[in-house]
């Protein structure tokens, strides 16, 4: 890809002209265009792909669309003016109210309902319910303006990145956002399983027979800590843990049961989709789930329900309505050939699987730095991302994992290399491409990212994946996607009608305001949607 082309894609990046006069690309920048991105690079984003995402684009994200106007007003034409998208693009909101100064709180919050028209609410249970049967729906002292804004040290905090739901639901709501729940039932005892739990589930009876497997309990604290097992857990069956622990078994599959259906019955239909099950694809494999018994040896996650899969999409399939969409997630780039069984095999049993959650996460900024140079790095992990970032093997990765359900693209990494203004270019220019393919595949039907700001991600996550800084200035990623979102993937147009008083157009999916001035000079509009 010769300069040229290379400025006016970095100026559509910046949402700017394709001229250099009026391009915003930093000078250090613009002047060695071509070592933004390495060749390797552009020989896999070449014409021929760009182009084959031009032509999906345009037969899976558009419709046409008439509509009956009647006569109108000479010398005038019918405004044509999309509102909102069908798609779904969206960000976590888990940094509501937590950033420590008005007026970036306002500005984060702002993003909400302008940019993004989804949003992901965090329900990780160990933070959601940190002590037995008191959820956090509710704000609480410590969840105040004041709380955070007298903040020193906020990532110390034990609830950092997890506000109050009712709270960020109802601003969502007013903002007509759709909510997204994250996640019900997810075997992670760093951010998930609360440290609490097993004791509750245990009866005194087999109190010592757990002792003789358990080393180290799990501990409370910012990242809550795995539990540690001895020799003797590892040798046993999950049959011969059923027979040691059927109490706790049936009690810790209570729980979980438990934890679904009270937040069906406090949110019914007010939560538009769940994640009901986080990151199962490898206790899928196989016959680990121990189906039919108590207790199952997970290969990530050590004890967990038995089935536990299942058992939640049976449970979240009773309790939400059907109006409720329930998610599967998952990072499965790894064992992407399990995928879709893990989900037919659901669905063949009877529970409902509304939506396939796909994750993304590039943390690694020397390996964005890697991508750019064009450098061969550890050949496993390379071939890896190579499904992720390139657009033939993620056209092939979309054919394994198909079920026919739409997917969601759930949570988006794509992390700057350094925070020099070359290595934020690389980031917009990775976060352009991708979402343009996202976007032209036909079963996505929302893209996610993940940290909105620089700084406030989980621990071990990169502080230089946002779109925004930490002082909230917009970084070239977010014009990236501002400018797809808002500007290049919506259609507003002046028609005349025909001699009918029909007009047609094609346009994006979504809702549209039509607005003209009929025959007798009174102005007429209506509410449409292009589907």
């Amino acid at each position: 890809m010769n300069k040229t082309k290379i400025c006016a894609l970095l100026c559509a990046v910046l949402g700017a002209s394709a001229l250099w006069g009026e391009c915003k690309i930093p000078r250090s920048a613009a002047e060695d265009t071509e070592k933004i991105m390495s060749q390797k690079y552009w020989d896999a984003w070449n014409d021929a792909a760009q182009k084959k995402i031009d032509a999906d684009i345009e037969a899976n994200r558009k419709a046409d669309f008439a509509f009956a106007v009647g006569k109108i007003a000479d010398g005038t034409k019918v405004s044509v003016e999309q509102i909102s998208h069908e798609f779904k693009f969206g960000a976590h909101i888990f940094n509501y109210g937590q950033l420590g100064d008005p007026a970036l709180d306002a500005k984060y919050k702002s993003l909400y309902g302008t940019l993004f028209n989804s949003a992901t609410v965090a329900f990780y249970w160990c933070k959601f319910e940190m002590q037995p049967n008191r959820p956090r729906f509710k704000s609480e002292f410590w969840d105040s303006p004041e709380f955070w804004n007298n903040c020193k040290d906020p990532k110390s905090q034990i609830h950092w990145r997890r506000p109050p739901t009712d709270e960020v639901i109802a601003y969502l709501k007013s903002r007509g956002v759709r909510v997204h729940g994250h996640a019900i039932v997810w075997g992670s005892r760093a951010y998930s399983i609360p440290p609490w739990l097993f004791d509750q589930c245990l009866e005194p009876s087999e109190r010592a027979a757990f002792d003789s497997i358990i080393k180290e309990k799990m501990r409370d604290g910012i990242k809550c800590a795995d539990e540690k097992y001895t020799k003797a857990f590892a040798k046993l069956t999950a049959k011969e843990l059923d027979a040691m622990l059927p109490r706790f078994g049936e009690n810790f599959a209570a729980a979980h049961d438990k934890r679904i259906r009270e937040l069906a019955a406090h949110y019914g239909d007010t939560v538009d989709s769940w994640d009901v099950v986080n990151e199962s694809v490898p206790d899928s494999i196989g016959d680990t789930m121990n189906e039919g018994g108590k207790l199952m040896k997970s290969q990530r996650y050590k004890i967990m329900p038995a089935d536990y899969t299942y058992k939640a999409f049976k449970t979240a399939t009773e309790a939400f309505p059907k109006s409720v969409k329930l998610n599967i997630n998952d990072s499965p780039y790894r064992w992407e050939e399990h995928y879709a069984p893990q989900i037919l095999g659901l669905k063949k049993r009877g529970v409902r699987v509304d939506i396939v959650g796909v994750q993304m996460h590039i943390f690694k900024p020397s390996y964005i730095g890697a991508i750019a140079d064009g450098a061969t790095i550890d050949e496993r992990q390379f071939k890896i991302d190579e499904k992720k970032i390139y657009p033939q093997p993620v056209w092939d990765f979309f054919k394994i994992i198909d079920t026919g359900t739409p997917v969601h693209m759930s949570e988006i990494t794509i992390s700057a290399p350094d925070n020099t203004e070359r290595g934020k270019m690389v980031q917009a220019i990775m976060t352009r491409n991708m979402y343009r393919l996202w976007f032209s595949l036909k079963p996505v039907m929302g893209i996610t990212w993940w940290n909105v700001v620089d700084d406030c991600g989980a621990l071990g996550e990169p502080s230089i994946s946002g779109l925004f800084t930490r002082a909230m200035n917009p970084k070239p990623a977010y014009y990236a996607v501002e400018s797809l979102i808002n500007r290049e993937w919506r259609t507003n147009l002046e028609l005349a009608p025909d001699e009918k008083g029909e007009i047609k157009f094609r346009g994006f999916r979504g809702k549209y305001r039509l607005s003209w001035t009929d025959a007798s000079g009174a102005e007429k509009f209506a509410i449409v949607e292009v589907k």
